[in-house]
């Protein structure tokens, strides 16, 4: 039920009588002054009291806002559920005369008028955004706002230059059975704002472009005959000061429009309470209901259960314009993310005559509370493994299909993200029902975010001018949005700073709802936000944090900055959530890159555009709004691997081969494991040896239950491998279709290392010099020395030091031009630039580094040969050794040491430390064991177990939005690059290694020291007709915690200091 606090109550009031009572002469152009400049046209007009920048201005005669229903003819139809199908629905979706102005003064005057000829119009979609159909630049802004190259921002003004402007007509006919009902047009969604006429008549105006306008325009239509719709929407607007979001700034319409009808007698609102009580059996169900004309008429409420019975029912005569239902129902099954129980409730307004009208909303019992520092869910603590979620289409922008949505619910099922915030604005309604139906906890923010404004004297949250808009977007939301069981926590907003006018949306949202706990990040530890939620919290500071035994829960609002080839350490974080209680969790940042389709203007294939790909002087922030778990297209990214497991379910806590046991922990805080069936298989050496299944699995929730298992095979694989890799994976999958995802799909997964072969004594014999029979034949000359053996000949430049060439029985098996050189760079991911180009070029003399060889000497004993060069790094306090030893079974060693002056006064630090081979391309496929089959890297591999696969060189390299590190592979035992006949080299470690083979250098995927200085794309590079393959003893981590500075951590950095990696190279076919 609903907290009456009268204070504000009074506030909401206020706001709505401020908007009633804005008559339609002060939406007229009350000044028109243009002052024309000597010689030219600068259109400057005093705009001030025009509502498009007039703060005070902000809906004009539009209806009040409510709960998301629609309202069919019959209960027949509300159980369907389409309104396309109801009598009283009319789309207006489609193609529309349209005018597009670059400027907002040269938008055409009178427009409205049904005299007016637009012959010269074309047309256009709707829904539809300028941009993205030929109208506009395409610009991307983060901070500031998308005006930034033109005129500084000083709310509320806004400059007609360059604000477009786009006029719309349509003549439609509304059926003439709708005589006498209200008609009422339905705008989801206009950005910025939006103005309306009809039949040549001004009806309203609304700003907030992400909550739906809804207009009576029941006066200016004739039914039975042809109407004029026109509309008109504006790039920018006072309200865009309240838009300032990290997406793309198009314009335009983005969601539903159409008109519908209502009998005089109709319901207004619902709102639903769907409660539960202290035992989290019993449903709290309770229905306030606002109706207009309805006195005398009858209202009948019933609930259903999923198979269709009723669970109870009860009709009353309406004596005013109110009625309230209020009962306890037994027995109820609760909503959770992990059990979406829902229930239909059919609210039917009648009279004698029959059916008036009947709604259907979803109702799914839940209680949300806060208490000992925890959020809890039916009495249950919850871990949020959220990720944010911009509404955004590769093609069609703010545009989204209903497929569209569901995939991406469907693509977080398969990711285990179990909650998503709705960043920074509502999102179409459909996505909500969706969330209630299939399972996912929503934090539900309201569209208000005003970055560019800053945090301190200048923020919005201060300014007294923006109160209104603060508290009744905020009142949007919740009214809007209420009746909807998955919405959990409401936002007030985003990166705004704090001030009076949150303080009052906090409040104002209380009154409405104080069910739900509300956040605001930039509340900080301030009264007004009831979760602390900051974004970007550092592990260091969410362990502090939570051994503080807080009274509020830490739920980051942003975490994890997926961008590029990134979420490296994202496992710490998850570590940390496991281990503290009162930290519960977060939302990656972010869900989707943005970007849209485009074609590269280097190789005309598809490219993902990004900031600064459109325009001349684009407001840009490059590709920093590419920040998703997954691409564009919803196709997974790497790092989704590593966030898939992350936030998996079911975890292997250990495993007794005696007792034939399992030990695994079921994390779910609802459900068990009736669904479940697990799969074991025993690798050795990667090589899978034996498997078996369990079919039945019984793992209550929230505890560690040991799992009886064969275990006489791992036994004995054990006891015949003692010097070899013995792995035990266990997967757990669905046993039937369940919630998006079908049987057999892997929701969990782990590997086991029952024997680790490095860590076995036996494998010291396996790296000591070969006792070998046979010679190695040398050849000294003054270029080179030669060392032959077994017809693999190694030819190494006597003044570089370096390989020069490696033939086997003549054939080059290194590409023409190319010789074997140290690696100590990578080329640099998004995360290394740190948002720009400050912190890869901390290290930058690594990237291209010189060397002046000192000394070079070869040794030849009785079957092997060696050469030794030593160098100095030029430029840098290090020196660098290169040992190549080939032994008469035509095996060559490679050693190389990297010897660091500890004192000296820069100590760059390289990005890798390794060797690169260049092999010609027929050497196009890599066969390994190590880690995979998906990319990994030293702080992002706990997803991809050891294992051997075979892959093409092709597919190696993945395609983020712009070209950067790709492709590496971690704890490597061997690496083998190979042509079509299963010939090449074989890179067998000495110890664990990372290798990658690409058709690219690392340099073409090096944007330089600033990357931001130029526009690159994955789909602009045209692969060599070469194997690129890195040999490296490893390489820096990825890091997640942001990608504006932060390193990956300590430990997965190389630092300065020594280092040595040796590994062996042979032939094979």
């Amino acid at each position: 039920m609903r907290d009456t606090k009268k204070t504000y109550l009074c506030v909401i009031e206020q706001l709505q009588i401020h908007n009633s009572i804005i008559t339609m002469k002060k939406l007229l152009f009350l000044v028109l002054s243009a002052l024309f400049a000597i010689g030219g046209s600068a259109h400057v007009k005093d705009n001030s009291k025009e509502p498009w920048m007039d703060p005070y201005v902000t809906r004009v005669n539009t209806l009040a806002p409510h709960a998301s229903f629609f309202a069919f003819e019959s209960e027949a139809l509300a159980k369907k559920g389409e309104k396309a199908q109801s009598s009283r629905y009319l789309s207006l979706e489609g193609m529309w005369n349209f005018h597009f102005a670059r400027h907002h003064y040269d938008a055409p005057e009178g427009f409205y008028s049904p005299a007016f000829n637009d012959n010269d119009w074309v047309e256009f979609p709707v829904p539809g955004l300028f941009e993205l159909n030929g109208y506009g630049d395409i610009i991307y802004k983060n901070i500031g706002y998308a005006w930034a190259t033109q005129f500084a921002p000083k709310p509320p003004y806004i400059e007609e230059k360059n604000n477009y402007t786009g006029s719309y007509r349509k003549e439609i006919v509304v059926p003439a059975e709708w005589k006498g009902q209200n008609i009422v047009m339905y705008v989801g969604s206009a950005t910025s704002n939006l103005t309306l006429w009809v039949n040549g008549k001004q009806v309203g105006y609304s700003e907030d472009s992400k909550d739906a306008a809804e207009f009576d325009i029941t006066k200016f239509l004739k039914p039975g005959e042809k109407n004029l719709i026109c509309m008109q929407v504006m790039r920018w607007c006072d309200g865009s000061y309240g838009e300032d979001q990290d997406f793309w700034r198009f314009t335009g319409i983005a969601r539903e429009v159409y008109l519908y009808a209502r009998p005089k007698a109709h319901i207004q609102d619902l709102h639903i309470s769907q409660d539960l009580d202290e035992s989290f059996t019993t449903g709290k169900f309770a229905i306030d209901l606002d109706a207009a004309n309805a006195k005398g008429k009858e209202v009948k409420a019933a609930l259903y259960d999923d198979k269709g019975c009723v669970v109870w029912q009860k009709t009353e005569k309406l004596s005013g314009a109110k009625a309230a239902f209020a009962t306890d129902i037994a027995n109820v099954r609760p909503w959770t993310a992990e059990t979406p129980n829902l229930y239909t409730l059919y609210v039917t307004l009648s009279d004698a005559n029959g059916t008036i009208e009947s709604i259907c909303q979803k109702v799914g019992f839940r209680h949300i509370e806060i208490k000992g520092g925890q959020v809890l869910l039916n009495g249950q603590p919850i871990l949020i493994k959220g990720a944010n979620r911009h509404e955004m289409d590769p093609d069609g922008g703010y545009v989204i299909s209903r497929e569209r949505m569901l995939e991406d619910i469907r693509t977080m099922k398969k990711l285990n993200i179990n909650a998503v915030r709705t960043s920074h604005y509502p999102c179409d309604p459909y996505f909500y029902e969706l969330c209630d139906e299939y399972g996912i906890y929503v934090c539900a923010e309201a569209n208000f975010e005003s970055h560019g404004m800053g945090y301190d004297r200048t923020r919005l949250a201060q300014n007294p001018d923006f109160r209104k808009a603060i508290v009744e977007r905020n009142i949007c939301n919740v009214e809007i949005q209420k009746n909807h069981p998955s919405i959990i926590f409401w936002s007030m907003g985003n990166e705004s700073g704090h001030g009076d006018n949150f303080k009052d949306a906090y409040h104002a949202i209380k009154a409405l709802d104080n069910t739900r706990p509300v956040q605001y990040e930039r509340a900080g530890l301030a009264k007004e936000t009831d979760v602390f939620c900051p974004m970007y919290y550092e592990y260091r500071d969410c362990e502090n944090y939570s051994k503080q035994n807080p009274a509020r829960p830490l739920i980051q609002c942003e975490y994890a900055h997926a961008m590029g080839n990134s979420m490296g350490g994202f496992m710490h974080y998850m570590d940390l959530t496991r281990k503290y209680p009162s930290y519960q969790g977060g939302f990656i940042w972010d869900m989707v890159d943005q970007a849209v389709r485009g074609k590269s203007k280097v190789t005309g294939n598809q490219i993902w555009m990004y900031g600064g790909d459109s325009g001349r002087n684009p407001a840009s922030d490059h590709n920093f709004n590419c920040n998703g778990i997954v691409a564009p297209d919803r196709s997974f990214h790497p790092h989704a691997y590593e966030v898939q497991y992350g936030y998996q379910d079911y975890w292997v806590k250990g495993i007794n081969l005696e007792q034939g046991t399992i030990s695994v922990y079921n994390e779910k805080f609802f459900t068990g494991s009736d669904n479940i069936r697990m799969l074991l298989s025993v690798l050795v050496d990667g090589k899978q040896v034996c498997k078996q299944s369990i079919d039945a699995v019984n793992l209550p929730q929230q505890k560690t239950t040991p799992v009886k298992i064969d275990a006489t095979a791992i036994k004995s694989a054990l006891a015949a491998n003692p010097a070899k890799d013995v792995m035990l994976n266990v997967e757990f999958v669905l046993g039937n279709d369940f919630n998006m995802l079908p049987a057999g799909y892997v929701v969990a997964h782990q590997q086991l290392a029952l024997q680790d072969a490095y860590a076995v004594q036996a494998i010291a014999q396996e790296n000591a010099e070969p006792a070998l029979t046979g010679t190695v034949q040398v050849d000294s000359m003054l270029a080179c020395y030669e060392m032959t053996a077994q017809g693999m000949t190694v030819t190494i430049n006597r003044h570089t030091g370096m390989i020069d060439y490696v033939d086997m029985y003549g054939k080059p098996l290194l590409a023409d031009g190319h010789g074997v050189v140290p690696n100590f760079w990578r080329a640099p991911t998004d995360n290394d630039y740190g948002g720009g180009a400050g912190v890869i070029n901390r290290v930058q003399e690594w990237r291209n580094p010189k060397f002046a060889l000192k000394s070079i000497a070869m040794e030849h004993g009785q079957n092997y040969a060696c050469v030794t060069a030593k160098m100095d790094v030029v430029r840098m306090d290090a020196s660098l050794t290169l040992t190549y030893t080939l032994y008469a079974d035509g095996n060559l060693t490679v050693k190389e040491h990297l010897d660091v002056n500890e004192e000296a006064k820069r100590k760059p630090m390289p990005t890798r430390f390794g060797m690169q081979w260049v092999m010609p391309k027929e050497y196009d496929m890599v066969n390994y064991y190590g880690r995979g089959p998906i990319e990994n890297y030293s702080d992002r591999k706990e997803s991809q177990h050891l294992g051997i696969f075979t892959q093409s060189v092709a597919e190696q390299y993945h395609a983020y939005i712009r070209p950067q590190e790709s492709g590496n592979h971690c704890d490597v035992r061997y690496w083998q690059v190979l042509n079509a006949k299963g010939e090449g080299l074989e890179f067998k470690a000495h110890g664990p290694m990372e290798c990658s083979s690409l058709n690219f250098f690392p340099s073409d995927l090096d944007d330089g020291p600033d990357k931001n200085a130029r526009q690159s794309h994955s789909g602009d590079l045209t692969p060599r007709n070469l194997t690129v393959t890195q040999v490296a003893q490893t390489q820096m981590g990825l890091g997640c915690v942001n990608s504006w500075g932060a390193w990956a951590e300590e430990q997965y950095l190389l630092g300065w200091k020594d280092r040595e990696f040796m590994y062996t190279v042979r032939y094979i076919k």
